[in-house]
């Protein structure tokens, strides 16, 4: 049976405005004082280029179905380069109706998951919103290192507000993207929030220009 989803309203613009340079500052401030380290990347080029120095050649590496790292080239590099045990060739090669049990745990707990996040407030805390869920646990405890890569439009003034960004402009585009590919749309299932974090587990590269949703 063809699941059908709700019609989204247009994504609203609102979320879509950079942060100044020195919000961006302030947010990183505020990111180290919650365990996070945070990084304020030059451009899409510089972060890609940090958030690889933070990886050891042939480490396992999961990365997250993300449009970030698919724009700033993270996505390809991890898994068609050759240098790490990417997962998620591993899990394509997996038959979901007989192995399911086994793509779970590969993915539930890697040694590094790359991603992003959908919102971060001013005073620090991460918003990621997800259908399946599937990378909030590697997210929140299971994974051995973190690292999220955000543009400077994802900051917002606190929980509340990020919570309306995911499902007023976040969610549209993803349902949007789904829909383009021929998929039936997108679903906000679960949201995670990341308030504190033990340091050097969790690293953030903010970047000074448009990424992702």
């Amino acid at each position: 049976m063809t699941m059908v989803l709700p019609q989204l309203p247009a994504p609203n613009q609102t979320f879509a405005t950079p942060a100044s340079p020195e919000r961006l500052r302030q947010v990183a401030s505020a990111l180290e004082r919650r365990g996070i380290q945070a990084i304020i990347a030059e451009d899409a080029a510089d972060a890609k280029r940090l958030a690889l120095a933070m990886i050891p050649e042939g480490a396992e590496v999961h990365i997250a179905l993300s449009e970030t790292m698919a724009q700033i080239g993270l996505t390809a590099e991890i898994q068609e380069s050759g240098r790490y045990g990417a997962v998620r060739p591993q899990l394509m090669r997996l038959d979901r109706a007989t192995q399911h049990r086994e793509m779970r745990k590969l993915a539930s707990a890697p040694d590094y998951i790359l991603g992003s996040v959908h919102a971060i407030t001013d005073d620090g805390v991460l918003l990621v919103a997800s259908g399946s869920g599937s990378q909030l646990g590697p997210y929140a405890q299971s994974a051995g290192k973190v690292i999220l890569v955000a543009g400077h439009q994802k900051i917002v003034r606190d929980v509340e507000e990020g919570l309306r960004r995911i499902e007023e402009y976040s969610l549209p585009l993803e349902d949007q993207r789904m829909k383009g590919v021929g998929r039936p749309g997108s679903i906000l299932g679960k949201v995670l929030l990341v308030q504190r974090d033990m340091p050097g587990r969790i690293s953030l590269i903010l970047v000074p220009e448009t990424l992702g949703f």
